[in-house]
């Protein structure tokens, strides 16, 4: 949205400070807002008391929210009368088709009770009060300025707002003038209650919270579900260069293999050779690809024994203490890569002699610990892949804490929520666990 102009504000609220104010479009806007109120709570009024006096209860309720719902609608698209910011639907699509399934799900949303309250507010409280602010702030203003206009059909006197008797043409204009004052000095408390009035409504029919509560929803649902379509795809690309690429270069190493036990002694033979050596580096290269990608370890026996096999491979010896169930598939991801993105620090930057890697499920989270004797001072300002694990992790709504004072020693924790495991334990023992993973 572009910033108000100075003659447009996009609240009463801001456009009552301006001294533009009553030659802009929003004292009249306030007063169709009240005036629409009026007939709205009115006929709201009449709607329930025909729901209330004709209707049997167990009718009636659902007449009555229904009602009230209606009337949500209506409210909410008329506070953009006074209020340029819309104003969202606080309720949820049904997950089925139906009345039956609709009411259901009406009857359990606060949404629909704030609306029915507010329904019974309108018709008897406020929409008489629209009434009295519409009549006092302009219908008295037009009354002394029609007075010139009802002392030339009335004659000789003529009774202004049924008090002020005026008997000439100049206490008539004094009138018309006091009238017109009136009705600039009397557009501001109009533009309050207007914008008062529309603040009452957007609490109870549109409440901002709520509104962020259902966002913030949406994100997690959509991030959720951004991290399952993320390792789906990582999956797919390792089976595939497992599958595919691996497969061929296995066949072209055999083949250069006996090509090279064929040829005679020779510059062919040196060739083929070194091409055969080159191939051989490609498929270790590949086949390191492969499990950084997505190892196999830990899609078949879960996250303890692949953070054995991460272990045993690290550059620095680590001690591991891991009792790890099977875990979402995501969860375990994230707390496999964060473990190695760590013990990959340790073995160029830390300097540690030793690491030891510890990992616990409970009270519905994962808790993976990280811990070197190395020199300290980690930094994750300083582009140590650290700020992108961070990342990585709060995805899943997780956490990940670094305690490295200079010197000494560095701690990495990870913390993920996560569901309780439907699967019973997999690596009590995470060297057994790593023993049978490259079995």
């Amino acid at each position: 949205m572009s910033p108000p102009t100075p003659w447009q504000a996009p609240t009463p609220w801001q456009a009552l400070t301006r001294a533009r104010y009553p030659r802009t479009v929003w004292p009249w806007r306030s007063a169709g807002y009240l005036a629409t109120g009026v007939l709205t709570g009115a006929l709201a009024l009449l709607v329930l008391l025909l729901l209330v006096l004709f209707s049997f209860v167990l009718v009636g309720l659902p007449l009555l929210l229904l009602a009230g719902v209606a009337l949500g609608g209506i409210e909410r698209r008329r506070l953009r009368l006074v209020d340029l910011d819309p104003a969202a639907d606080p309720h949820r699509v049904p997950d089925a088709p139906g009345l039956a399934a609709w009411l259901r799900v009406r009857v359990r949303e606060q949404a629909t009770w704030r609306e029915l309250a507010y329904a019974v507010l309108h018709a008897t409280v406020l929409w008489p009060l629209d009434l009295i602010v519409l009549a006092v702030a302009l219908g008295l203003p037009a009354a002394l300025i029609g007075a010139p206009l009802q002392l030339a059909v009335d004659g000789e006197e003529a009774k202004v707002v049924k008090a002020y008797l005026v008997t000439s043409y100049p206490q008539a204009f004094a009138a018309a003038l006091l009238g017109c004052v009136l009705l600039v000095a009397l557009l501001y408390p109009l533009g309050a209650l207007a914008g008062a009035r529309a603040a009452l409504g957007r609490a109870l029919l549109a409440p901002r919270d709520a509104e962020l509560r259902e966002r913030i929803g949406e994100v997690t649902a959509s991030r959720a579900r951004l991290v399952d379509a993320f390792e789906a795809e990582r999956r797919r690309i390792e089976r595939d260069l497992h599958d595919g690429a691996q497969q061929r270069l296995v066949a072209l190493t055999m083949t250069l293999g006996l090509a090279r036990l064929d040829a005679p002694p020779g510059p062919l033979a040196d060739l083929l050779a070194e091409a055969h050596a080159e191939a051989g580096r490609v498929l270790t290269e590949l086949r390191e690809l492969i499990h950084g990608i997505h190892p196999q370890v830990l899609a078949d026996y879960g996250l303890g024994a692949a953070l054995s096999d991460a272990a045993d491979r690290s550059a620095v010896p680590v001690d591991t203490d891991v009792d790890l169930p099977r875990l979402p598939t995501a969860v375990e991801s994230a707390g496999y890569f964060a473990v190695c993105e760590a013990l990959a620090n340790i073995g160029k930057h830390s300097g540690a002699t030793q690491a030891r890697v510890t990992a616990r499920y409970g009270d519905g989270r994962l808790r993976v610990g990280v811990e070197d004797d190395g020199r300290g001072g980690a930094d994750p300002a300083r582009g140590s892949g650290l700020t992108g694990l961070a990342d990585r992790l709060a995805v899943l709504d997780g956490t990940l804490t670094i305690m490295s004072p200079p010197g000494g020693p560095t701690v990495l924790g990870v913390e993920i929520p996560c569901r309780p495991p439907s699967e019973p334990s997999v690596s009590s023992s995470p060297r057994t666990a790593s023993s049978s993973a490259r079995a």
